[in-house]
C-alpha cells in the first residue's frame, strides 16, 4: 500500500536537516551481536502541539512529494533499535502575543528514517 505524507503536514518537513544516524554494532545481553546502524534520516524541530498531531502517523512509512520526491519517511517514536533518536526535548521559546501577553512554545526534536522508493515499471 502506498501511503503519501499528508499535505496538511508538509510544512513540518520544511527546513528539515538531512542526517545520517549511526550506531556501532553491540553485544546483546544474550551474547549475540547486533549490526551497526547507518541510515539516512531527516531531523526536525517542531512544536509540541505539531508533534502531538503527527504522532498517530509514527512507525508507518509515507512517500514524499516535492523536494523529496522518490523518498519515503518513517517517524521514529518507540522502535527500540533507534532509541537514541526517539523524540527529545527541543527547548522552549518565550514570546509575546500581539495583545502583549507572554506565552511559551515547547519544541520537540524528532527523526524520520528516510529511504529511496524504488518503483518497478512494466515495459
Amino acid at each position: 500500500m502506498r501511503r503519501m505524507w499528508p499535505e496538511e503536514f508538509s510544512f513540518i518537513l520544511d527546513g528539515a536537516e538531512e542526517v545520517t544516524i549511526e550506531s556501532p554494532a553491540r553485544q546483546r545481553e544474550d551474547g549475540t551481536h547486533s549490526d551497526a546502524i547507518h541510515r539516512q534520516a531527516l531531523k526536525v524541530r517542531i512544536s509540541q502541539a505539531d508533534y502531538e498531531r503527527i504522532w498517530p502517523l509514527a512507525e508507518a512509512r509515507y512517500r514524499l512529494q516535492g523536494a523529496h520526491t522518490g523518498k519515503a519517511i518513517t517517524l521514529i517514536v518507540n522502535n527500540p533499535h533507534y532509541s537514541q533518536w526517539h523524540p527529545a526535548d527541543g527547548g522552549t521559546v518565550e514570546s509575546i502575543s500581539d495583545s502583549g501577553r507572554a506565552y511559551s512554545t515547547r519544541y520537540v526534536v524528532v527523526h524520520f528514517l528516510m529511504d529511496d522508493v524504488r518503483e518497478t515499471v512494466d515495459a
